[in-house]
C-alpha cells in the first residue's frame, strides 16, 4: 500500500520558479445564488456545463448550471440516498454521485449512484474491509475506476477501490490501496478556525484525459500528475499545492475539459472559482523533477529509498459490465516511506485543536439520522 506525506510547499526547479514567489490565484468565475444549493458539495464539467450537487439529501439529485452559475435544469430521480458529497462525469455523460458520508461512522454500506442525463440511476453498494469511514472524495480514473478518500480528523486520508467488479445493488467489497498524509498549511478559510481545514480532504476530481488527479482540502488544492492514468501511482508522487484562500466550507473541485481547476464552497451567494492551465501546472512539476509540495524527506538532504508497494487487481473493465465503472490490472504504486514522526500528523497539540474543531463544525451541519 501506497503512503504519501504531503507537505507545505518547498517550491523548486524551472517549471516552479515562474511562480515561487506567489502560486496561482484563484479568480471568480460565478456566484452560485440559488438557494436550491446552500451546501455545494461537489462538482463536475463537460466543458459548457457545471454539474452541481448538495450535501445530504433525499433524492438523487444534480443542478445543471451554465457557465454563469445559473441552473438551467435540474436531473431528478426519486432514490433516496443517505448522505451524498462528490461529483464525477464520466466521458459517457454519466454522473457519479458518492452517497458516502458518514460523520458518525455507522453506515454498514456506501454506495455510488450512476445517474444518466436522463434521470435514470443505478445503485452500487460499497463496503469497506475494515469498518465504516466518512469519504467526501471521490476520483474515477480514465478507465472508470472509482475511487473513495476518507475524510480523516487524525491519521491519514485511506484510499479506497473496488476490488471486483460493480453489482448492482451490490454490496461490492472495497479494498485499500493508498494512504495520504496531508500537513497543516497557512491558508485561511474553513469551517472553523485553526488548522482543522488545511489537513481534512473534502473532495477530489480526475482530469477529462485522466492525466491528473486532484485532492482539496477546506483550504487547499493538490494537484498530482497521473501521464499513464494510473490513480495510485500519481498519489505517490509530489503534487502542486495551490491555496484555496477564504471559502467558508469549500468542498468542490472539478476540471474543465481545457485543464481549469474549479473548486466552489456551500453558502448561497459563493463564488464558483477557476485557476486557468492547473493541468499543465501539475504535468510541468512531473516533468522537472521539482519537489512542489515539500513532501517529508529524511536524513541529511537524502530522501528515504522508495518502497514498491503493490496495489492489488482493479475490478474488470466497463466492458465488463456496461455504464459501470472498470480498470485493468497489476498497477504498482512507488512512494517515499516517511519516519515514524512524520506519520504522527497532527502532532498532539495539533490533533486536539482538530478534534474540538470539527466537532463544533459537525454540530453545525444538517446530516440525516
Amino acid at each position: 500500500m501506497a503512503v504519501i506525506v504531503v507537505a507545505a510547499p518547498v517550491l523548486s526547479g524551472a517549471s516552479a520558479t515562474a511562480w515561487a514567489a506567489q502560486p496561482p490565484e484563484p479568480t471568480e468565475q460565478c456566484r452560485v445564488t440559488d438557494k436550491r444549493l446552500d451546501e455545494l458539495s461537489g462538482l463536475a464539467s463537460d466543458g459548457q456545463h457545471r454539474y452541481a450537487v448538495n450535501d445530504g439529501g433525499s433524492s438523487v439529485r444534480v443542478f445543471v448550471l451554465d457557465r454563469n452559475c445559473a441552473v438551467q435544469r435540474v436531473i431528478n430521480n426519486p432514490t433516496d440516498p443517505y448522505d451524498v458529497e462528490d461529483l464525477a462525469r464520466t466521458a459517457d455523460g454519466t454522473l457519479w454521485l458518492a452517497d458516502t458520508g458518514d460523520n458518525e461512522k455507522k453506515r454498514d454500506t456506501v454506495a455510488l449512484h450512476a445517474l444518466t442525463p436522463r434521470g435514470t440511476s443505478t445503485l452500487y453498494r460499497l463496503v469497506y474491509p475494515d469498518g465504516p469511514h466518512d469519504s467526501e472524495a471521490l476520483l474515477v480514473d480514465r478507465s472508470g475506476t472509482p475511487y473513495l478518500v476518507t475524510k480523516n480528523v487524525l491519521g491519514a486520508a485511506e484510499v479506497y477501490r473496488p476490488a471486483s467488479p460493480l453489482t448492482s445493488p451490490g454490496p461490492t467489497p472495497l479494498e485499500r490501496v493508498a494512504s495520504v498524509s496531508i500537513r497543516s498549511t497557512d491558508t485561511p478559510g474553513g469551517p472553523v478556525a485553526g488548522v482543522v481545514g488545511s489537513v481534512l480532504v473534502t473532495g477530489g476530481a480526475v482530469s477529462a484525459d485522466g492525466t491528473v488527479v486532484a485532492l482539496r482540502t477546506y483550504t487547499d488544492a493538490y494537484l498530482f500528475s497521473a501521464p499513464d492514468g494510473d490513480v495510485v501511482a500519481a498519489l505517490g508522487r509530489t503534487p502542486v499545492r495551490i491555496p484555496l484562500a477564504n471559502e467558508p466550507q469549500g468542498e468542490a473541485i472539478a476540471f474543465d475539459p481545457d485543464g481549469t481547476l474549479l473548486s466552489g464552497s456551500e453558502g448561497v451567494g459563493q463564488p464558483v472559482r477557476a485557476v486557468p492551465g492547473a493541468t499543465a501546472l501539475a504535468a510541468g512539476a512531473d516533468q522537472s523533477g521539482a519537489d512542489q509540495s515539500g513532501a517529508e524527506q529524511t536524513g541529511a538532504g537524502q530522501a528515504e529509498p522508495e518502497r514498491s508497494a503493490t496495489a492489488g487487481t482493479r475490478p474488470g473493465s466497463s466492458a465488463d459490465q456496461a455504464g459501470q465503472p472498470g480498470a485493468d490490472t497489476g498497477t504498482t504504486a512507488q512512494a517515499n516511506e516517511p519516519d515514524e514522526a512524520s506519520r504522527t500528523l497532527p502532532t498532539i497539540a495539533v490533533a486536539a485543536v482538530v478534534v474540538v474543531g470539527l466537532l463544533v463544525a459537525l454540530g453545525r451541519r444538517r446530516r440525516r439520522g
